[in-house]
Parts: structure tokens; sequence; C-alpha cells
């Protein structure tokens, strides 16, 4: 047995973390990091010894961050070969290089993601493999699919480092990201399991942890996650630089045209699936306290226009959610272990909804003593919603977060109204151009105007036209034989 007095150094519990991880290396771009959003730690209640200083620990310097310094082609390949082309031609080989280098750091980072993360949480029992699934989504699917693009960009890439056509390539590998389709609209609801997550000591003592360490970059798991959603909408500008940058009489233009087209039809319509994923998942969120609040229009809902977190004059934290015909306040709460809405008024539609917009102080706080000693700022970014209808009526002044979020709040509540007015004239239009009107001035359906029922239309017309022309000659020649006969009898008289 060891005296008791003896002293032991115990061990740093962030260094650890190096047998579970496996060495990953990490190149990356600093472009992409600068664009993506720097992640929050996230504190814990029960252990606030978690990012407390050790006093083991306290002399030792800060672990190295590593960090993607930007790649230039012109730095990364023959200085020599740069005298010898146009200031326009290094351009566009910036960019060209620009987008295989991001192909590149992409495929690091969701390697990385699958290493570092889900490898490590499920070898631990962190997470179950159902909710990593739910979180991950189809990630290990993606890798492949941009592994077939560098290689096809490095295989047509000169000795020099030059790069003379990339047009074709575009076109023919574009329409692979229709995948994507599933991988972004599964984000939402990835989003609100991870941060559900988060609640739990082992992910959150986890998740710090990488947050930590070197490999990571200072950015969160929901970081990585994001980079693919992220690539997608950046492509459009990466073939506009490469395009711009290319000569008209170059016979990579009208590839790289067609390519420009391709990318936009994708990310336009896995924004609209993104849309409609996301709109289903927050109506499926939805409770009510009672049948009556359920609306049709917001079953019949496809999109949600805006939402977030607003406050009434009373202080009462709600949650607004504004969809393409309706506007639903309601109040956020956990059931069953989930984020949940409870709806705090009625559905309100947005065609008979009064939107005005409140000046600063114009709106009093609940109570009047707390009116009188609320500061300035309190009382500030308020609007307010309206609605009536028969005996029905609502009135709430709901508070932003600051000017810019109210703005942004009025812009969507006016777009709503303008779209619901518009539809509403075309519906108008529609219905009166499906009637027709007959010769005898009924309405008669436009749908039906076939060629059988114009003929008896026609048949019908010419009937009653000859029959009142008929009846009218009668009537004048009889008017004239009996005028005739009195002047006959006259003047035999």
């Amino acid at each position: 047995q060891e005296p008791s007095n003896k002293r032991v150094k115990p061990l740093s519990r962030v260094t650890s973390l190096a047998s579970l991880i496996p060495p990953v290396r990490a190149t990356p771009l600093k472009r992409f990091s600068q664009t993506l959003q720097r992640s929050i730690s996230f504190r814990s209640d029960s252990r606030p010894d978690l990012l407390s200083p050790r006093p083991w620990s306290r002399n030792v310097p800060p672990a190295n961050t590593k960090r993607r310094d930007s790649k230039l082609w012109s730095e990364t390949f023959d200085v020599c070969v740069n005298h010898m082309l146009t200031s326009k031609e290094i351009k566009r080989q910036e960019a060209i290089f620009e987008l295989s280098q991001g192909e590149e750091d992409l495929i690091e980072d969701l390697k990385l993601a699958k290493k570092a993360y889900h490898d490590p949480m499920l070898k631990l029992s962190i997470m179950t493999e159902q909710e990593l699934n739910q979180i991950f989504g189809t990630l290990d699917s993606l890798i492949p699919l941009h592994e077939d693009l560098l290689r096809r960009l490095q295989e047509v890439r000169k000795p020099d480092g030059s790069t003379e056509h990339v047009g074709h390539i575009l076109v023919g590998w574009l329409p692979c990201l229709n995948s994507y389709d599933s991988y972004c609209s599964n984000q939402v609801a990835a989003k609100a399991l991870l941060d559900h997550k988060k609640q739990d000591h082992r992910v959150q003592d986890f998740l710090q942890r990488c947050l930590e360490s070197p490999f990571s970059r200072k950015l969160d798991l929901w970081n990585f996650l994001d980079i693919p959603r992220s690539r997608l909408v950046k492509y459009p500008l990466l073939l506009r630089e490469i395009l711009r940058h290319t000569p008209n009489d170059h016979s990579d233009q009208q590839h790289l045209e067609e390519a420009i087209h391709i990318i936009q039809g994708i990310v336009a319509e896995i924004n609209i699936k993104t849309g409609e994923s996301e709109c289903q998942y927050y109506k499926e969120r939805l409770i009510y306290l009672e049948e009556g609040q359920r609306d049709s229009l917001i079953d019949n809902s496809r999109v949600v226009c805006c939402h977030g977190e607003l406050k009434n004059n009373r202080g009462v934290k709600l949650h607004v959610f504004l969809f393409e015909e309706v506007l639903v306040i309601t109040r956020a709460i956990t059931h069953n272990e989930q984020l949940c809405y409870q709806l705090y008024r009625q559905p309100i539609p947005v065609r008979e909804l009064v939107l005005e917009d409140l000046q600063d102080g114009e709106v009093r706080l609940g109570g009047s003593i707390r009116g009188a000693f609320s500061n300035n700022e309190r009382i500030k970014n308020f609007f307010r919603v309206s609605f009536k209808s028969g005996s029905q009526s609502q009135s709430h002044s709901l508070q932003a977060n600051d000017s810019f979020n109210k703005q942004q709040w009025l812009n969507c509540i006016r777009q709503a109204k303008e779209k619901v007015t518009c539809a509403g004239k075309v519906g108008m239009l529609n219905s009166e151009q499906r009637f027709l009107l007959s010769p005898n001035g009924s309405r008669v359906p436009r749908g039906e105007t076939t060629l059988e029922q114009m003929d008896q239309s026609d048949c019908e017309s010419d009937c009653s036209m000859d029959t009142s022309e008929i009846s009218v000659d009668c009537e004048r020649m009889e008017q004239t034989n009996s005028c005739e006969n009195e002047k006959q009898i006259e003047t035999n008289v």
C-alpha cells in the first residue's frame, strides 16, 4: 500500500478525447468557415465544473485550433505558367480551382462529421442509432456524390494545373444533386432533435469537448451538418463566376449556361420541398385546446411564410406562425418531451387581418403602474394585428426583438395579404369566365360549351327569332287590312 500523503497529478480530461476519436486530417477552406455561424457554448447548471478552470491545467497553454487557409490557383501551381495567360484567363482558372477546392473541403468536413461525431456517439451509446440516423440523415450518401465530381475535375486538369473545359462535366453531374431533397427536408426535424438531446448531460458534455478540441475549428456539430445545404446554394454563384470570366467564343460557354439553368431548377425545387417539410413539421406540433380552434386554412397550408417569438403588451412570450392564409398565435410548451405549440387564440385569416404599424411609445404596457415605470426599450418595436368577423374579434399588440425583426414581420404579413387578395381577384375572374351568357339570358358553364350545345343554342335562337318575326308580320297585315276596309267603307258612303 502506498502512503496516503503521496501526491498524484490528475490527468486532464480533455486529452482523453484523443483516444476516442481517430485523427482526421483537416485542411479546409477559410471562406467556408467565415460564412458559417460560430456555435454557442452550452453550459450545464448541474455540471458547473465543466467549463470552470481546472487547477492542474491553469499553466497549460490552450490547444491550437486548426484553421483553413485560403488556397489560390496561382499560388498552388507553377508561377511561370501564369505569365503566359491573360488576367481574365487567370481569374477563370481561379474560379475553377475554387470549385474543385470547395469539393475537397466539403468531403473532408462530411467525413469529419461521421468519424468525430456520429461513430463515437454510437460506440459510447450517447445516442441511439435511431436518433443518430434522424440527426445525420442521408449524410453518408453525399460523400461519394462529391467524390465523383472531384475525381472528374482532377482528371481534366492538365499537368500545369490549368483546366480547359468544365461545362460538360457539370452538365452531366449536377442532376445527381436531386438526392439533396431528402437531406434538406430532414434538417428541420434534425435540428429540433439535436437541440432537445443537448439537454442530456452526456450529449452536452461530448459536444462541448469536441468544440474545445482542435479538429472542430470552433464549429459546432450543427455547423458541420449544415455545410451541405450552404454548399448547394453556393453552386449557382460559383458557376456564374466561371462563366463571367469565360470568353464568348469559348466552347465552354454554352455548357456553363446550361449548367446554371440546371442548378437553379434543382435549388428551386429543393427549396419548395424543404418549405413543405418545414410547414408539415410545425403543423404536426400544434396543440388545440378545443376542436373549434381547428381551421382548414391551417390544414391546407404548404408553406410557413415566417415564424418566431414575439411578446404581447403584457410581456407574455408567444410563438407566432404566419402560414399562407392564416396567422396562428401560440405558446411554446413541452409535451411528451417534445417542443410543441399550444394555440393561444383563435387563428386569424390573413384576408380579414388588419395590420397596424405602431410608433415607439404608442403602446401602453399591461397595468398602469407597470407602464408608468417602464423604460423606453420596453415600449419599442410594436405592431398590432386585429380581426373582426360578426361577434368574433381579436386585437394583439406584438413586440419584436428589434426594429429589423419588426420590419420583417410587417413585410411578410403585407406580402401575404397582397397574395391572398390577388388570388381572390383571380378566383372571381375565373368564376365569372366559367359562365357564358346564352341568347335567352341564362348563364351556361364555360366548360360545357361543346359543339352540340352551341348547335342547340343556335337552333333555339333561330326558332325564337323566326317566331317573333312571323307574329309581328301577322299583326302588321291585320292592321293594314282593317285600315283599307275602313277607307273603302268611307269611300262608298
